[in-house]
């Protein structure tokens, strides 16, 4: 079996990485998978796996990325491509045009991901497009039949992403070295009740929610500081300024570190005391409050989304409303104080699981008339 992904890059994110996670598992079962991209810091790591990169710009969202749709046509051809997962929507709309214009007896069998809400439209229509249809959580289902009630039930399959529990483990600790230069890198943490923010810099993200629990933290006496752990896109630089100077208007100096792009996520996570999730608009899934959890950390988040989801099957205990700073900073002075109620030691969520689940899709669909 062949098969190919497309996506805009390969630079970083959970759509990357779940990319990359289908690839690995082709691979490792004897099947060939082929990745279309416009390249990335995560290609590499691709190769590596034994799968071939294809880099074609498809994710800019101009006219002209339509002049790759004979080109994408003429990799399915060439590569005799068994089955096209598309994953995001400029470049699902070059690879659907690219399969709709095939002969319907011997094309690929189409896949999609919806990995988002997108807002509801006719550009966004294309990710449900797909012979069977992916949806990452019970809040994409939901989604996916309120907005496009024509999708027959029966082509949606919700398959959580997943971490690997041996990857992510409560005993992981990172290593002599990498804690030492931490440390000198980051001296103000010492001493300090550590809470942890990841995700790009952007409104919806939740960091100026932060620096009012913060705020409202330190008022009460707990020696709290808190790392926001992600980088500003370049259209974003204005928010990051934006959230510097609310720093130093709340006196916050000393209590909030940014530490920019960090490629070592998940050290930062195995030595923090709580990781926070605090988007106000509801994600899809959540990957990282997932892998926190899975290590063993605390994980304090808005109970709504893919995270609500992980939150109630594994750590309800982090469960508060939207925009609830009061609760947010009851719960986590007592955690502070008391220590925080320990995890559930079930796995719902397992990489393997993402893994299999996705591969009988392809299985399935392969099988199945057309």
């Amino acid at each position: 079996m062949t098969v190919m992904q497309l996506l805009p890059a390969l630079e970083s994110g959970g759509v990357e990485r779940g990319t990359i996670e289908i690839a690995a598992a082709l691979i490792a079962a004897g099947h060939r998978a082929i990745v279309v991209s416009g390249g990335g810091r995560m290609v590499a790591e691709l190769e590596a796996l034994g799968a071939e990169h294809i880099t074609l710009p498809i994710g800019k969202k101009s006219l002209s990325t339509l002049r790759y749709v004979r080109v994408v046509r003429d990799l399915l051809l060439s590569r005799a491509v068994d089955i096209l997962h598309l994953r995001s929507r400029v470049p699902a709309w070059i690879g659907w045009l690219a399969w709709r214009g095939m002969d319907k007896a011997t094309r690929p069998r189409l896949v999609t991901t919806v990995h988002g809400p997108y807002t509801p439209n006719a550009y966004s229509a294309v990710m449900v497009k797909g012979e069977r249809v992916i949806a990452v959580s019970d809040m994409i289902v939901r989604y996916i039949a309120r907005y496009y009630p024509a999708v027959a039930a029966e082509r949606i399959t919700r398959i959580y992403r997943g971490v690997d529990p041996d990857n992510y483990a409560p005993s992981f600790m990172p290593d002599a070295r990498w804690q030492a230069l931490w440390q000198a890198d980051f001296p103000q943490l010492a001493g300090k009740w550590v809470i942890t923010l990841p995700g790009r810099i952007t409104r919806w993200k939740g960091q100026l929610d932060l620096l009012g629990i913060v705020q409202c933290l330190l008022a009460n006496d707990i020696p709290v500081h808190a790392l926001i752990v992600g980088e500003a896109h370049p259209r974003k630089q204005h928010f990051l300024q934006e959230i510097e100077m609310k720093i130093i208007e709340m006196g916050l100096a000393s209590a909030v570190t940014l530490t920019g792009q960090r490629s070592d996520l998940k050290n930062i996570m195995a030595v923090s005391d709580v990781v926070l999730s605090l988007s106000t608009d509801a994600e899809a899934f959540g990957r990282v409050s997932l892998e926190a959890l899975s290590l063993g950390k605390p994980v304090l988040g808005y109970a709504h989304g893919g995270v609500g989801e992980q939150l109630a099957a594994m750590y309800p205990e982090g469960a508060i409303a939207l925009g609830d700073w009061d609760a947010a900073v009851i719960k986590l002075r007592n955690w502070c104080q008391n220590g925080a109620p320990p995890i559930s030691l079930d796995r719902p969520f397992t990489l393997a699981a993402m893994q299999a689940q996705t591969m009988s899709v392809y299985d399935e669909l392969i099988q199945s008339p057309r």
